[in-house]
């Protein structure tokens, strides 16, 4: 334990070290990153007892942050309105213009001259593709009575004829 503690005191005098010995593994603890950042360039797969020193940074402990709440904090709130104008907007705020809706005549027309009954090929067949075809259908007549159609029972099928 002296000699492989007076390894890591060349480089701090006042390193603390703290021994796991389930995991096989001890932790020295220096006082500036610098120091750390020295001694494991130096010590770093060091052969100790016929064993390699394998060296890692933990971690490094924040004293600021102990102090302070150690949960997260939402977001600082820059603006809180929607789009359209609130009750009370923030200074400066100004309402933006929509564009006028841009208008497809072309896909208006041709959905115009779409009859009912008649077939539209859209894309024609290839040798790797078939080819996209609408049929347009009539709209339903509309239901005066407010019946709802009924659905017609059917018979089960024999077991016979069912396939095993």
């Amino acid at each position: 334990r002296l000699e492989f503690e007076s390894l890591f005191r060349k480089y701090d005098e006042t390193a603390s070290f703290l021994y796991l010995r389930s995991f096989r593994r001890a932790r020295v603890n220096f006082s500036t990153p610098e120091m750390a950042a020295t001694a494991r360039i130096h010590l770093h797969e060091l052969e100790l007892y016929g064993k390699r020193v394998k060296c890692y940074f933990a971690q490094p402990k924040d004293e600021e942050s102990e102090n302070k709440d150690p949960h997260l904090h939402p977001p600082p709130l820059e603006k809180q309105f929607l789009i359209s104008p609130p009750a009370s907007p923030p200074v400066g705020w100004e309402q933006t213009h929509e564009a006028e809706p841009i208008i497809n005549y072309d896909l208006i027309s041709a959905v115009a001259n779409l009859a009912p009954g008649m077939s539209h090929e859209i894309h024609p067949p290839s040798d790797k593709h078939p080819a996209i075809v609408v049929h347009i259908c009539e709209d339903p007549p509309l239901r005066c009575n407010g019946e709802k159609p009924k659905i017609i029972q059917t018979r089960r099928p024999d077991v016979s004829e069912r396939g095993t």
